[in-house]
């Protein structure tokens, strides 16, 4: 006779470094190097990039304490959503719900405009959006895999272009363009300019994806795993960040990285590879452009797969939605992945039928979004940790991670996230305009309908309402999968 348990998310099956890997590589940090830092520098102005990447790290540090010490008692594959239900209440949970849906779809299908456009550029043969629709196909067949496939595949990925990141820091403070100027970018008085706001604005997007290891708490082999997963993609990222943008100034020189930045012709940071290393290391580069895109639309598709099973499990949204697949799929939330993916088509295809431009537009104006949606998620998060360990004393959580911590968190990024509101323009470039209060109302208005949503729950269906954020009480209710073949 052959018993099956109940079917759930792959369970125990992702230590601390697969968890890592899939966490810095939504991060993207080749696209970041590429692309963010070159636009940062060139539409800001302000050379002290560099420092900025340090001090937006130590900020989310801060918020990886608490964040950190939530996730080693609450493992949901929602962590906003779980969260804040925990710990502001279970009206705010489906509010941060909500809002992570719209941030991290945001973030994601953004990405479709940057790969298809980036492609086009490179290689040519076929418009932005056949590029991006192969894209689509390529994330879709991953999403309805099992997430230890989809580990081991960004693992090599991300190793590789982490690699190549190293290679061209240690070419450019190998050749430094001016030897007396290499400490100018790390200087204050390089960052506390009239460009500091548009930096932070550029800055905190890059980091967007260092909190997702929360999303796998239940796939995880332990809440601690998920918290050295998350330390540790808050030290890789801000580490790698900070050191490349520096070598990226040190290359051209700080008196000059600017201007080059803004020179489309000067190819950064491609053509400087080529000089140091040949063109064949600068045609991989550019390959790993490629692929770290798709790495981080795989994360960020898992996310939200991940966050539409959470609520469906809860009643927050139909339960069909929360369909878990089975036999060699087993443990992907195979109906989430599936709304995420026709979601983005529509969307990106959307885009593409109205004549959008991909960058200025589907780019540019869906990342904007994400940046302040995800901070915002944040913020609230640090106030529910509070809340969280304050109702349960019992719990014995130092004063550090359960309160010190996410308050000073909550205090810099509420500061940060004003920063990026009021120099939103910088992000948006030619975009702006109106769009500078749309995109800050979009997220007003989903925390809004979010808590709208949750009272009406509250009213219709109170034995749902008792379930918003609880996910699992019982472990058996989501099978261990090395058990799936079980045989008596």
């Amino acid at each position: 006779m052959s018993m099956t348990a109940p079917s759930g998310l792959a369970r125990r099956t992702l230590g601390p470094m697969s968890l890592l890997f899939l966490t810095v590589s939504a991060s993207a940090p080749m696209v970041v190097l590429a692309g963010s830092m070159v636009a940062t520098y060139a539409a800001t102005g302000v050379v002290g990039v560099p420092l900025s990447f340090l001090g937006l790290g130590v900020v989310l540090a801060l918020f990886a304490v608490g964040y950190g010490a939530m996730a080693r008692q609450v493992a949901n594959p929602g962590p906003f959503y779980a969260y804040l239900a925990q710990g502001l209440g279970r009206i705010w949970g489906v509010a941060g719900g909500l809002l992570a849906l719209v941030s991290y779809n945001a973030i994601q299908i953004s990405l479709y405009g940057l790969f298809g456009a980036t492609v086009a550029g490179l290689v040519g043969g076929m418009s932005w959006w056949a590029w991006a629709g192969l894209a689509w196909a390529v994330v879709a067949a991953m999403g309805v895999r099992r997430i230890g496939m989809n580990a081991k595949v960004i693992a090599v990925l991300l190793i590789t272009e982490i690699v190549m990141i190293v290679l061209f820091d240690i070419g450019a403070f190998a050749q430094p363009a001016d030897p007396g100027s290499l400490s100018v970018p790390m200087e204050p008085g390089s960052l506390l300019v009239s460009g500091i706001g548009g930096v932070l604005a550029f800055g905190i997007a890059a980091f967007v994806g260092m909190e997702l290891a929360a999303v796998y708490g239940e796939e995880a082999r332990s809440g601690a795993a998920v918290a050295k997963a998350t330390f540790g993609a808050v030290a890789v990222v801000c580490i790698l960040y900070t050191v490349s943008s520096w070598a990226l100034a040190v290359a051209v020189g700080p008196k000059s990285v600017v201007d080059v930045a803004r020179n489309p012709e000067a190819g950064l940071p491609f053509a400087l590879i080529e000089n140091y290393y040949g063109g064949a290391m600068s045609t991989l580069a550019k390959v790993l452009l490629i692929t770290s895109m798709l790495g981080a639309m795989v994360s960020f598709h898992n996310t939200i797969a991940r966050y539409v099973f959470s609520l469906a499990r809860d009643g927050v949204l139909p339960q069909v939605l929360g369909r878990i697949g089975s036999g060699g799929g087993g443990g992907a939330p195979i109906s989430g992945s599936l709304l995420q993916s026709v979601v983005a088509l529509l969307t990106f295809g959307g885009f593409a039928v109205v004549g959008a431009d991909p960058l200025l537009d589907l780019f540019t104006l869906l990342s904007a979004l994400a940046a302040m949606g995800v901070m915002t998620l944040m913020i609230l998060a640090s106030l529910a940790v509070i809340g969280f360990f304050r109702r349960r004393p019992q719990l014995e959580e130092g004063a550090w991670s359960s309160a010190l911590a996410p308050g000073l968190a909550a205090l810099l990024l509420l500061v940060v996230l004003a920063t990026t509101v009021v120099n939103v323009d910088s992000l948006l470039g030619p975009a702006a305009g109106i769009l500078s209060l749309v995109l800050p109302g979009i997220v007003v208005v989903s925390i809004v309908v979010g808590l709208v949503w949750g009272s009406a729950i509250k009213a219709a269906n109170p034995q749902v309402f008792d379930q918003v954020g609880a996910g699992l009480e019982q472990p058996l209710a989501a099978m261990d999968h090395s058990l799936e073949r079980f045989r008596l």
